[in-house]
């Protein structure tokens, strides 16, 4: 039977299959964390009575072997097995009798769905941040690699003023910087204890849920039991807008790849072993990667709306509309994970070119520098800025290629160390710590 089932009724068959859809296939992501909702729960019960001391041990005991079969990838939803929630009960039933139908007293499967879906979020958006972290570290790397290799720098794909391959990539990492703000806000978000809330409206028990609180690792609970539900929907959306941020750094950075890859612009080369070639031109050299990774990344940038939509009109309380939301939240954590390690891979072995700037075509480059040579001389700005105008021309203009950046993010000093810093406290006010020791301790 369905936690939800009654003696003698039934559900019809199509019914159950349009209602159940792809929730037991979204529900293998859920299994580990469902345990460890279990763990810290089963704890809490036996502080009020609800389980007595000698029951405690017995489902501890399997709840943990149950966790180890998952974790070996031998754990199954079961045919004719609503939910991941259903069948961790059966199993625990099945070993242990009445003691392991205990488990679900003073909760819903509401609140159980929503303390598996916080935990799953918290932790694949931390395994997110450690993937980030790695491809900052190799734009940190590669800036200052090719600090002193010149780049042509472009506004509305016209010459500007020089930059570099230096600025180039620590542009790239400072905007992961931020974007680790916004998935710091997700982790949080979502490092809140719902449980105890039950379908939205509490318990008549004495719940501890400060306990379940702590022994879960949470930041912190969501107090109001009707809010606790009404953060469905809410953390989902931000954990998604979090990646669809990362996304877009990444999509721009790949169609930079791509352009600078052509040979109309020959800034950097990819590797054969990073290109793909052509049925009937033997000389292609398709950069297949960074296009399709602009292209998964601009298709993650829809899914916040996708939630907004699903969730658009609701009231409060749960509807059975929030089911959908797993199929759009749990395979997005995969795409960008998977999309931040093949960006890694590839700018590994971006070879960058040297010495770009040497040819005439970009001298007009160096416009600003000589407009800034006359300002130093004493000349007033718009008058400095006129006579190079008339130098150009006039075809008298001669490039200054001697560059003297010395602000904090130029091309002599592009501040990489604060940008690291930047990092670091981001990465510091996820609070991961704490996630990690309470897990180790629930499962120990």
């Amino acid at each position: 039977m369905k936690l939800w089932q009654k003696e003698g009724v039934s559900t019809a068959e199509q019914i159950e299959r349009f209602t159940v859809g792809r929730d037991r296939e979204m529900d293998l992501y859920l299994a580990p964390f469902d345990v460890l909702g279990n763990l810290a729960h089963a704890q809490m019960l036996e502080t009020i009575g609800l389980l007595s001391a000698d029951e405690l041990p017995l489902l501890t005991a399997e709840l943990r072997s149950i966790y180890q079969t998952i974790q070996a990838g031998q754990f199954v939803i079961e045919d004719g097995v609503e939910d991941v929630h259903s069948q961790v009960e059966l199993l625990l039933t099945r070993a242990l009798g009445d003691v392991g139908k205990k488990i679900h007293s003073g909760r819903s499967r509401n609140d159980q769905v929503l303390v598996d879906l916080k935990l799953f979020t918290r932790d694949r958006l931390w395994r997110v941040a450690e993937a980030v972290q790695h491809v900052f570290n190799r734009l940190i790397s590669r800036s200052e690699q090719h600090k002193n290799d010149l780049l042509p720098g472009y506004t509305h794909l016209q010459i500007a003023m020089p930059s570099s391959f230096g600025l180039w990539f620590g542009a790239y990492a400072e905007a992961l910087a931020d974007d680790m703000l916004t998935l710091q806000t997700a982790y949080r978000l979502a490092n809140r204890n719902p449980l105890g809330s039950g379908a939205g409206y509490g318990s008549s028990f004495p719940l501890n849920r400060t306990l379940t609180t702590e022994l879960l690792g949470f930041e912190g609970m969501h107090v109001n039991v009707v809010y606790a539900q009404m953060s469905r929907g809410k953390t989902e959306q931000t954990a998604l807008t979090s990646l669809a941020a990362i996304a877009a750094t990444i999509s721009r950075m790949a169609m930079d790849i791509c352009l600078y890859n052509s040979q109309n612009f020959g800034f950097l080369l990819l590797p054969d072993a990073l290109t793909t070639g052509s049925s009937i031109m033997p000389h292609k050299k398709n950069p297949d990667v960074a296009e399709l990774l602009r292209a998964k990344t601009n298709r993650m940038k829809a899914l916040p709306m996708e939630v907004t939509l699903v969730m658009s009109n609701l009231p409060s309380g749960y509807h059975r509309d929030m089911q959908l939301l797993k199929e759009i939240l749990m395979p997005a954590f995969d795409e960008i994970i998977d999309c931040l390690e093949i960006t890694d891979f590839m700018l590994e072995h971006l070879q960058v070119k040297s010495n770009l700037l040497d040819d005439p075509k970009y001298d007009l480059l160096f416009s600003v520098e000589r407009v800034n040579a006359l300002v130093l001389q004493g000349v007033p700005f718009r008058e400095a800025y006129r006579t190079v105008g008339k130098e150009i021309a006039e075809h008298t203009y001669e490039p200054p290629r001697a560059l003297h950046h010395t602000h904090e993010g130029s091309l002599g000093n592009l501040g990489n160390e604060l940008i690291q810093n930047a990092m670091k406290q981001a990465l510091a006010g996820f609070g991961a710590e704490k996630v990690q020791t309470a897990t180790q301790q629930l499962l120990s």
